[in-house]
């Protein structure tokens, strides 16, 4: 293992993050903000309790989620990208370092940025809302455990894509809608009957329940389903990431 080559990527990556650290930090401050006056306030005010839990409170998750899945994949698919398109991914590939040591570099600088900004997004909700985390072992699990796995998705992104715009295709299209319609501001459980079963076809509704009871032991499926989920969807990203290595898809043209 080159844990040299490593640190080097790694450390080329936040540096890249605490360049702009400011606007990096007050974006989702500012994000979360606009959520609680809209959502915990307009709707709060008609929803007082969503089983059990205040509803300012109970979209805590929903919002650490859905910023969280979104800066995890705009960083790593940002960070691949951009040696591709200057090509000093050329330099990489020829370094005597292997696909895994690549992936750790700029998988984990990502990961620990949207770690970061998720801790800050909780820390900010605390200022507009009264709420305690009955399992913080099993949230701060849930936290690395997406922050990884969607780096990792923003990673293929990364070199899946051919523009700038491609990069931002997938998460404005794709994960945001499915995170808005995947629990985060509200429970399954509140949707029409016919519906339900139709909502738990969106994968992201395991991620932001599992997360969600971490925070007040209540969910729309089992714990167990949760976790699951996760390390079925983290197994097939890295899957994909090994097979973009071994065949050069994208990245040896």
């Amino acid at each position: 293992m080159n844990f040299y080559a490593i640190r080097a990527m790694y450390v080329y990556e936040m540096k890249r993050f605490f360049r702009t650290i400011f606007e990096s930090l007050l974006s989702p401050v500012i994000s979360t903000t606009l959520y609680f006056v809209v959502f915990g306030a307009a709707i709060g005010g008609r929803i007082e309790q969503v089983e059990g839990v205040s509803y300012g409170a109970f979209i805590v998750p929903g919002l650490i989620m859905l910023s969280v899945m979104n800066q995890a994949i705009s960083n790593a698919s940002f960070g691949i990208y951009f040696p591709k398109f200057i090509g000093t991914i050329y330099e990489h590939l020829s370094a005597p370092i292997n696909f895994f040591e690549i992936v750790l570099g700029y998988v984990g600088a990502a990961a620990t940025k949207a770690f970061a900004i998720g801790a800050v997004i909780l820390f900010t909700a605390q200022f507009f809302i009264d709420f305690e985390i009955r399992h913080p072992a099993m949230m701060l699990l849930f936290l690395v455990m997406i922050s990884i796995a969607f780096s990792l998705f923003g990673f293929i992104i990364g070199i899946w894509s051919e523009n700038f715009q491609q990069l931002q295709l997938v998460p404005l299209l794709v994960i945001t809608p499915l995170v808005f319609l995947g629990g985060a501001f509200y429970s399954v459980s509140m949707l029409p009957e016919a519906w339900q079963p139709v909502a738990l076809l969106n994968p992201i509704v395991y991620l932001i329940s599992g997360f969600r009871w971490s925070f007040f032991g209540v969910a729309d499926v089992g714990i167990g389903v949760s976790l699951a989920a996760i390390a079925l969807f983290f197994g097939l990203c890295l899957g994909i990431v090994w097979w973009i290595f071994a065949t050069g898809y994208r990245i040896k043209a």
